[in-house]
């Protein structure tokens, strides 16, 4: 399997994910010209795409959908509170009811030859959820835009080969920041955002004995940036005595896309 962040922020996301037979995206929360752009960088035509996963209705996460959908006829799956709050939003355009596929938390589906899971996280969104996928033996999960973690979401990501977990915000930096109360409020609470330090924490708890791809992900333009995502993590894991060997740690970038991760 292969996955490559095209964008990764408050600003936008977009996450490819492949296999032998098949390619998809994660949200399109970006115009569907820098979608293109940074798909050609990876060597995947956009008319190959055979599925659009999407986690949540907010803007960052679906503002291209509906260029892309009607652009290249690709399948949309999301849950049914999810689907019905994009058709609320009038700026994506008409999106033909055929392309729309509706998705449970916990029941697992196939694409080709990819089975994927959604699971339910804690976001301020209609029914939001992220996702694990499998090929045979290997394993991903992408876990961004939650303000907590519990057992729940570690049972539904342990084992993962490559690991993208938000790292939105340095704490110091939000609370001294230009956002009004009510703003910081809802990013600390438990619909919001993990910090670099609560990312730390998840992490720590799905280090296994095998080799890990671990990417840190929306990151917030005001409120973190990668160097301090990265040491921030870095530091945490090696207090807790997580040799460095046992996981590979990159940053993805907000608004280019990080490299391509193959296992």
């Amino acid at each position: 399997m292969k996955l490559c962040s095209i964008a990764s922020g408050s600003s936008g996301n977009c996450i490819f994910v492949g296999s032998e037979q098949t390619n998809l995206l994660v949200d399109v929360g970006l115009s569907a010209k820098r979608i293109e752009n940074g798909l050609k960088e990876i060597d995947i035509k956009p008319d190959t795409i055979q599925g659009i996963l999407i986690t949540h209705e907010h803007t960052d996460h679906v503002s291209g959908l509906g260029v892309m959908a009607r652009r290249y006829h690709i399948p949309i799956y999301a849950t049914y509170e999810t689907i019905m709050a994009i058709r609320g939003i009038k700026s994506l355009g008409e999106i033909s009811e055929e392309l729309f596929n509706y998705i449970e938390p916990d029941k697992r589906f196939t694409i080709n030859d990819i089975s994927i899971e959604p699971f339910s996280i804690s976001h301020d969104a209609a029914n939001p959820v992220c996702y694990t996928m499998e090929t045979g033996h290997e394993k991903l999960g992408i876990a961004t835009d939650l303000g907590k973690y519990d057992d729940y979401i570690l049972s539904k990501l342990s084992g993962s080969d490559i690991l993208m977990i938000e790292a939105n915000h340095d704490i110091n930096m939000l609370m001294v920041g230009k956002y009004p109360y009510y703003l910081k409020q809802r990013i600390l609470g438990d619909l919001g955002h993990l910090s670099n330090e609560t990312s730390a924490g998840l992490i720590s708890k799905l280090i296994n004995k095998k080799k890990q791809h671990i990417i840190l992900g929306h990151l917030s333009k005001e409120n973190n940036y990668e160097e301090l995502a990265y040491e921030t993590v870095l530091c945490e894991l090696s207090q807790l005595d997580i040799e460095s060997d046992m996981y590979s740690l990159t940053v993805a970038r907000r608004d280019a896309p990080s490299d391509l991760v193959i296992i």
